[in-house]
C-alpha cells in the first residue's frame, strides 16, 4: 500500500516506537503509585519523554503536558482563557478542534484572513483584527487540508506586542517545522503524538507557558491530602493514570525526530510535493491546490468526479488518501471547495519518490476527463 494520509495518522513509524510500546506493556505499572520497580520504569518512561519533549520544542520539562491527542490539548488552553462569550481571534484555516470549543463557549469569533497561501494578507488581517484586544488568539501554524504553511512567528510577534495570549495549533508542524515554546511567547501550544512524531494515536501534548485549568479532576499522585487539583504543572493538568505504554511509544518517535532533525523530515517532505506537482500540473481534469509557503501536504479536486469517489477509486489501487472536508470547514470556505471538498495527499519521512510517481501515475489513468 502506498500511504499518502500521514496528515491524519502517520501510520509508518520507527520500529522502535511499537518496541517501546510492547516494552512498557510488559515492565511499566503506574506513575507516581508506588515505590516498586514497575512504578519506578513507568515514572523513568513518562520523565523521559518529557524531558525528550522539552528539549525538542524549547520548553522547561514542567512546561510538557501529556493529553489524549491535540483535540484535548486545545480544549484545555481554550478553557483556559477563552471567557463564554468572550471575543477571539482565528484564522480562516481552523479546524473544528478549535472552532466547535469556540462555539460551545459562544465566542465572538473573528476570523482573520482567508487568502490561501499569502501571508501577507494572513498577517495584515491578523494586525487589524487584534487592535480591540481579544481574549486571546488562536491560530494554526500548518493547513491541515493545504499545507498552508501560515506566518506564525510573526502573529506570535504582533501577539507579544499588544499582549495578547496565544494558542497555536501545532498538529500539523510538530516534527516537521521548528516549534519553539519560548521563543514564540505563546500561552499554549498544542499538538499530538501520531503525526509529525510518530507516536501511538492516544497521545498529545500540551506545552505551557504557565498554569492552565484542568478538563479533568481526580487523582494525579501527588498532595492527595488535598481535593483540589495541584496547582503546579504538570499535574494540574495530569489526572488519573497516564497512558504510559503510549507515552514510551511517543518517546522512541520524538527521538526518531530528533535525529532526523525537522529540517531534514521538511526538506524530504518538500520535495515529494515538489515532485508530485510538476508531475501533475497542467493534467487535465485536476485542480491543485499549490503556492508559496506550502508544507508536505496536495489538496486537488477532479473536475465531474465527487472527491469521495476519487479516493475510493485511489484506494482500490492501494494508495491511500483522504477525501472531504477534513474536519476542517474554516479552511474549504476560505478556499472556496466547501461544497465540494478536495482529495488530500501528504507525506512523512516513510514516503518516497518511487511512491510519488506511481500515484501520479494512477491519478492520469484514474481521472482522464
Amino acid at each position: 500500500m502506498i500511504y499518502f494520509d500521514s496528515a491524519a495518522t502517520t501510520l509508518q513509524k520507527p520500529p522502535q516506537v511499537a518496541q517501546a510500546v510492547q516494552r512498557a506493556i510488559r515492565t511499566c505499572a503506574s506513575v507516581g503509585r508506588g515505590g516498586h520497580p514497575a512504578a519506578m520504569a513507568a515514572a523513568e518512561t513518562v520523565y523521559g519523554c518529557r524531558e525528550a519533549a522539552a528539549k525538542l520544542f524549547d520548553a522547561e520539562v514542567e512546561q510538557v503536558a501529556f493529553t489524549m491527542n491535540a483535540t484535548h490539548a486545545l480544549n484545555i488552553a481554550i478553557r483556559t482563557l477563552v471567557p463564554e462569550g468572550a471575543k477571539v481571534v482565528i484564522s480562516g484555516f481552523e479546524h473544528n478542534a478549535v472552532t466547535r470549543p469556540l462555539h460551545a463557549l459562544g465566542a465572538d469569533i473573528t476570523v482573520a484572513g482567508r487568502r490561501l497561501f499569502s501571508a501577507t494578507d494572513t498577517l495584515w488581517a491578523f494586525d487589524e483584527a487584534t487592535r480591540v484586544r481579544p481574549a486571546a488568539v488562536i491560530c494554526t501554524h500548518v493547513s491541515n487540508v493545504f499545507g498552508y504553511v501560515l506566518p506564525i512567528k510573526e502573529i506570535a510577534a504582533l501577539c507579544r506586542s499588544r499582549n495578547i495570549p496565544l494558542i497555536i495549533d501545532a498538529a500539523q508542524s510538530a516534527g516537521v517545522l521548528p516549534v519553539s515554546l519560548r521563543e514564540s511567547g505563546a500561552r499554549f501550544i498544542a499538538m499530538p503524538g501520531h503525526k509529525g512524531l510518530y507516536g501511538p494515536q492516544g497521545t498529545g501534548l500540551l506545552l505551557c507557558a504557565d498554569g492552565g485549568e484542568p478538563l479533568l479532576y481526580g487523582g494525579t499522585g501527588s498532595n492527595s491530602e488535598e481535593q483540589d487539583m495541584p496547582e503546579f504543572l504538570p499535574d494540574r493538568l495530569e489526572a488519573g493514570t497516564h497512558n504510559v505504554c503510549g507515552i514510551a511509544g511517543l518517546r522512541e518517535g520524538i527521538r526518531f525526530v530528533t535525529r532526523q532533525t525537522t529540517q531534514r523530515i521538511f526538506d524530504h517532505e518538500q520535495a515529494l510535493l515538489c515532485h508530485l506537482q510538476r508531475l501533475l500540473r497542467g493534467q487535465a481534469g485536476l485542480e491543485l491546490f499549490c503556492g508559496d509557503g506550502q508544507s508536505g501536504v496536495l489538496s486537488f479536486r477532479v473536475r465531474g468526479m465527487d472527491c469521495e469517489t476519487a479516493a475510493e477509486k485511489l484506494a482500490q489501487q492501494q494508495i491511500a488518501v483522504r477525501a472531504g472536508l477534513h474536519c476542517a470547514p474554516y479552511a474549504h470556505e476560505s478556499a472556496g471547495t466547501l461544497h465540494s471538498g478536495t482529495v488530500r495527499a501528504s507525506f512523512s519521512a516513510f514516503n518516497t519518490h518511487r511512491e510519488v510517481e506511481q500515484f501520479a501515475s494512477a491519478c492520469k489513468k484514474l481521472f482522464r476527463p
